[in-house]
């Protein structure tokens, strides 16, 4: 079978880390909407442009923007085979496209990777890289305030996937090869 995976989960859960070592263990490419934003401003493709223009203002890149990079990366080659998506879709909305991007190609998500995570673990984590990285504007309102915008924004996509029944929850706390076994069991369907 073909892994089409989306992998989902607060910020600070884990989900690089994790997408980078699933992606090796499954032998398809990691896409993260970070790199595919990145990778299209450097390159100044014309959706790159686009982006830049709001990133410069300081805005939000608009939903059909971010379609149309992610729809321009799921038709590359090298995820004929597969991948595992990090970082989108994010809202409702995305979820529709990605499923009209998919359903263009005649094929669909195989998995929908929760990693899950405690707020007070998540928030502790995201301190301690805003202190590595000299983030001092990444205070503890910040970073609560931001893990209640993402439950919110996310509830919704992954109540839907469990109505289809490709949400497999993950406990995303512990050490990150025991984290990387349990994804697997979970993709594998055997208990972790």
């Amino acid at each position: 079978m073909t892994d089409r995976i989306l992998l989902i989960g607060p910020p600070g859960a884990g989900k690089g880390t994790q997408a980078a070592r699933i992606s090796v263990k499954r032998g398809v490419p990691a896409i993260s909407t970070g790199d595919i934003f990145r990778a299209n401003v450097k390159d100044e493709t014309p959706l790159g442009l686009t982006a830049k223009s709001y990133m410069d203002a300081g805005e939000y890149v608009p939903d059909d923007v971010t379609n149309d990079m992610v729809a321009d990366r799921l038709a590359a080659d090298d995820v004929r085979d597969g991948f595992l998506l990090d970082g989108y879709p994010r809202t409702s909305p995305q979820v529709d496209e990605l499923d009209k991007i998919l359903g263009a190609q005649n094929t669909g998500l195989s998995a929908v990777v929760e990693l899950q995570a405690d707020t007070d673990e998540v928030v502790s984590r995201l301190l301690a890289r805003a202190r590595e990285q000299g983030r001092s504007d990444d205070t503890e309102d910040v970073i609560r305030h931001r893990l209640d915008v993402y439950y919110e924004q996310t509830a919704p996509l992954t109540r839907e996937y469990e109505r289809r029944g490709l949400l497999l929850e993950v406990n995303g706390l512990g050490d990150v090869e025991d984290v990387t076994e349990r994804v697997l069991a979970a993709l594998d369907g055997k208990p972790a």
